[in-house]
């Protein structure tokens, strides 16, 4: 995983998502008088908004599925790689889960693109980190299996955070793991350049630079001691 900057909501999401959203949650609780609106009324489910079940809550978010694909370049914020256009299936993930709190389900902040298979392993789970809270290093790749793993030195806590993420999202699962190798294959034989990958699989490409940098530093530092001791 790579920490993701969160992009400014769209200027249209309050009139596409925000305000249908807590509309429907009016009706979802029995509100009274509510103005007229097109379509079948709904149903009240609940006596208040916080007793509303997850389920209930109508997708209106994925309303904003377009801008959430166009803002972070089709990736996915758990797994870092590209969602296709047309193979890849792409949904909107609550960070905070829709059962914990009524008033971020219809809000831009509280949305993560994700792929639909790191959006189900997520499900309302809390031991994910946020990829918008996340800092670089906490997550590293060895690139011989393609593993994730906690980078070094990390405080215990956060190893251990770290440690949950990776294995509630199965991060090593053989998909994933295949994944990336092919990525890593097509760059190593020349198939697809350094900017492709870096749009394509930008975790994958972060480390495969670093690991050149290494490469290079160890190879200079060589040199220096074979002149020094010439």
């Amino acid at each position: 995983m790579l920490r993701v900057e969160m992009a400014a909501e769209p200027v249209d999401f309050d009139t596409k998502v925000r305000k249908p959203g807590l509309r429907a949650i009016a009706e979802l609780v029995g509100e009274a008088d509510l103005p007229k609106r097109r379509g079948r009324p709904r149903n009240a489910v609940a006596a208040t908004r916080e007793q509303i079940p997850a389920d209930k809550f109508p997708a209106i978010w994925t309303r904003a599925l377009p801008e959430l694909l166009d803002a972070y370049g089709r990736v996915c914020a758990y797994m870092s790689i590209y969602i296709e256009p047309v193979t890849g299936a792409a949904s909107v993930d609550h960070m905070l889960p829709k059962s914990l709190d009524w008033r971020e389900v219809y809000e831009w902040r509280n949305y993560r693109l994700a792929c639909s298979l790191m959006n189900s392993r997520k499900n309302a789970y809390q031991d994910v980190l946020d990829p918008f809270e996340i800092e670089d290093g906490w997550f590293r790749l060895e690139l011989v299996g393609y593993q994730v793993i906690p980078g070094a030195n990390l405080d215990p806590e956060i190893h251990g955070h770290v440690e949950a993420t990776i294995e509630r999202l199965k991060l090593n699962g053989h998909d994933c793991l295949q994944l990336r190798e092919d990525y890593a294959t097509a760059f190593f034989q020349g198939d697809i350049s350094l900017d492709y990958l870096r749009r394509r699989a930008p975790f994958l490409a972060r480390e495969i630079e670093a690991q050149q940098r290494l490469a290079v530093l160890s190879e200079l530092a060589a040199m220096d001691q074979e002149l020094g001791l010439g």
